[in-house]
């Protein structure tokens, strides 16, 4: 079972299955509608991150990308991810 996590347009979390609750140890409940980057990822790569994301948003999706999680208990959990952008039935990214 693969993390799957997503934010929405503002970056806050509206994504957070039970692999990623076991590998942060932080609950779908925790981690619902704080901001991803500032919440969860450690500070050396906030601004990287930030801007995969932001083009996801746009539409620009990355694969294969390293995060560094911040876990419940503050060490590192390393996840190589891919960016890729979210669509409602009308195709408008959400």
């Amino acid at each position: 079972n693969a993390p799957i996590f997503g934010i929405d347009v503002d970056g806050d979390v509206n994504e957070w299955n039970d692999k990623t609750a076991e590998i942060t140890g932080f609950t779908k409940e925790e981690a619902f509608d704080f901001p991803l980057v500032e919440t969860f990822i450690v500070p050396s790569l906030r601004q990287s991150v930030q801007e995969v994301l932001d083009n996801a948003l746009k539409g620009i999706e990355t694969s294969n990308y390293e995060l560094e999680f911040r876990t419940k208990t503050n060490e590192v959990r390393y996840l190589l991810v891919n960016a890729t952008t979210r669509r409602d039935a009308e195709n408008n990214i959400v």
